[in-house]
């Protein structure tokens, strides 16, 4: 059986680093689509700095250039027998681009993380990432990254200012996907709030419900 997942929730809800640990766990490539865009921001190109840009306004890349990402990525044959998507789809045009996509696969998982925005903000605001490798810190912190020594720095998109602002254009056009996904057997709500093991243990034991269904949806 494939194990495709969508892995939903707001910036700072915690989606990355879930999904960092369940496509280790299940054995499955962890597609970020944050890393690809931060990747391609980097490269001195038009569409780079385009990236970049809209980025740093915290707004979102369209979704024709998103759904031509994941598509290509989709295809490869690490993610033929499963992934976790991560910051994909954040538009209900892009969750119908994403149906296309599988239409001959495994029913799509969609986990959707909620956490309050009060603590949202506070989350962005204190995390810092490795200007080396990227591995991201949270709230316990020092100025080196753990994993390999480089500098910490704050990512220009988590300014209080800015995660505002990516909060408000996420409430404005990716909580429609809620909507779209609710009336799914294969949709659960995850209480981000809490402490990212029980957060952990709460993903896990919706997969394996979603699993052992004999009557999973496949719409």
């Amino acid at each position: 059986m494939q194990l495709n997942i969508a892995m939903l929730g707001p910036p700072g809800a915690g989606k990355g680093t879930q999904a960092s640990q369940l496509g280790e766990v299940r054995h499955v490539p962890r597609i970020s689509t944050g890393d690809i865009l931060r990747e391609a921001a980097q490269l001195e190109t038009e569409f780079g700095r385009a990236v970049q840009a809209t980025m740093d306004a915290g707004g979102l890349v369209s979704d024709e250039v998103m759904i031509g990402i994941v598509r290509e990525r989709l295809v490869r044959e690490d993610a033929l027998e499963g992934f976790v998507l991560d910051g994909f789809p954040r538009t209900v045009a892009q969750a119908e681009a994403l149906d296309t996509i599988l239409v001959d696969r495994d029913p799509l998982i969609v986990l959707d993380i909620s956490v309050p925005s009060d603590e949202l903000v506070r989350r962005l605001a204190a995390r810092r990432v490795c200007g080396e490798c990227g591995e991201i810190f949270g709230d316990d912190l020092g100025t080196e990254c753990g994993k390999c020594g480089g500098a910490l720095v704050q990512r220009s998109d988590d300014r209080e200012a800015i995660v505002r602002e990516r909060l408000k254009v996420y409430a404005r056009d990716s909580e429609p996907l809620t909507s779209y996904y609710r009336g799914r057997r294969t949709f659960a709500e995850i209480d981000g709030s809490r402490t990212p093991d029980v957060v952990e243990r709460s993903v896990q034991e919706a997969i394996d419900r979603f699993q052992s269904s004999p009557e999973q949806d496949r719409s």
